[in-house]
């Protein structure tokens, strides 16, 4: 083999490029064949699996920024939450993938998931975290600039950043409500509507959680800004 070609990283595999990715323990993570129910098992767990990665990703952006808000450094934290949020456009696509599986052969994947809910995913539990721990922040920067919620837009030219702030803050909120909605419809055209998830809980009931909102607040704004200008 050429020299540079010879992997120079330690770990398994034979390359640098395996080596750096540990592309032999990423690749062991999903079952073998052997191990499966029916083959759509290797579809299932490769779109959850890689969603984990990318909510890994972004939760870990989304509090990095929340600390640099807390900084001052705003421009910094726009850059990492522009980056989350496009994190949650692949994992919302992502969801298209389990559309090309059978309703009834998913019942057979289904016998081998135990009580295993998409509630129970700790990448969505870290983002409602930092996703709180950054409104938080932005609301103490915008305080510390004397402004209202309704100013942050009125005054937004003359307060830029903040502005941007509260804008790709919702659209992380929207980017989550986006993908409840999406997989919610995935799992009613693959389920049905009127029965129960892998922990007994209703599809209803995940319905539902379509109009909860990490920052109702910068929903509810946008009414007081359509009736201050409304005639009369």
């Amino acid at each position: 083999m050429h020299e540079v070609l010879k992997p120079i990283l330690p770990g398994k595999g034979d390359s640098d490029y395996e080596r750096y990715l540990r592309t032999d323990d990423l690749l062991a993570l999903q079952k073998t064949p052997e191990e499966w129910v029916h083959r759509d098992e290797l579809l299932f767990q490769s779109v959850h699996q890689t969603s984990e990665i990318w909510l890994k990703l972004a939760w870990n952006e989304v509090e990095e920024a929340a600390r640099l808000v807390g900084e001052g450094d705003i421009p910094a934290a726009l850059r990492l939450l522009r980056r989350a949020n496009d994190c949650f456009k692949l994992v919302t696509l992502a969801l298209e993938m389990l559309e090309h599986m059978s309703p009834w052969e998913y019942t057979e994947v289904r016998k081998v998931l135990g009580h295993g809910s998409g509630f129970d995913s700790p990448g969505f539990r870290e983002i409602r975290r930092v996703g709180k721990a950054l409104a938080e922040q932005f609301h103490a920067a915008r305080e510390r600039e004397g402004l209202s919620l309704v100013e942050v837009y009125t005054r937004g030219r003359e307060f830029e950043d903040l502005y941007q702030l509260a804008e790709q803050l919702m659209e992380l909120d929207e980017r989550v409500t986006v993908w409840r909605v999406r997989h919610f419809k995935v799992v009613q055209r693959t389920i049905g509507g009127d029965v129960v998830g892998t922990q007994g809980t209703p599809v209803e009931v995940m319905g539902r959680l379509i109009h909860h909102s990490m920052v109702p607040e910068l929903w509810d704004v946008r009414n007081e800004l359509t009736r201050m200008n409304l005639p009369g």
